[in-house]
């Protein structure tokens, strides 16, 4: 963005959701678990001394629910935006699911029929934080989205093995996989990383 001022995208993956079954709530619906919801408040006090000028999110409700908080404290919409939503992997939720899904990122140009590569994703996050990015510029934008999405956004950003949960901030859940950890010993300076 030749002249543009920088923004900050702040990725806050969301709570503790629901667990997807077949015959429950589906990926649009499926909400937030108590101890979400408990989270999701958590997290206010950590996000507003961030100063954020804007929140958008996955329209997945779990998402939602997880910077609604926030936005309302600081009197704001939540700007849902399908760019933002989780990765459509085509996987139903079984007990062999891990391994598909690691497979998937083995090999990310493969798809199952109807569903989107990793690399496809791979695109639509680029594209969907570079508009947000020229949307809000010189701003810091809240972005309550997914794990898979955040992972794949941060790893493209040559962010992997470099972030830490911020002291004192509750980390919403999830894999914890090589983003959002720092390897022991490593004193390189800490980014700007989202509980």
């Amino acid at each position: 963005m030749p002249g543009g001022m920088a923004t900050d995208l702040v990725l806050v993956r969301h709570a503790t959701s629901v667990v997807p079954t077949r015959g429950g709530p589906d990926e649009m619906t499926r909400p937030l678990r108590p101890e979400g919801l408990v989270q999701a408040r958590d997290l206010v006090g950590g996000l507003l001394a961030l100063a954020p000028t804007a929140v958008a999110s996955s329209p997945y409700l779990r998402a939602v629910q997880t910077v609604e908080p926030a936005a309302r404290a600081l009197g704001l919409a939540v700007d849902t935006r399908w760019e933002l939503r989780e990765w459509d992997s085509g996987l139903a939720p079984t007990p062999d699911y891990a391994r598909h899904h690691v497979r998937s990122w083995e090999h990310p140009d493969e798809a199952r029929p109807g569903a989107e590569s990793i690399a496809d994703l791979d695109r639509r996050v680029g594209a969907a934080l570079a508009r947000l990015a020229e949307e809000h510029d010189g701003g810091t934008v809240l972005v309550g989205t997914h794990g898979t999405f955040a992972a794949r956004a941060l790893l493209a950003a040559g962010a992997a093995g470099r972030l830490a949960v911020p002291r004192g901030h509750a980390h919403a859940g999830g894999p914890r996989g090589p983003v959002g950890r720092r390897p022991r010993g490593d004193r390189r300076p800490r980014t700007g990383a989202t509980p």
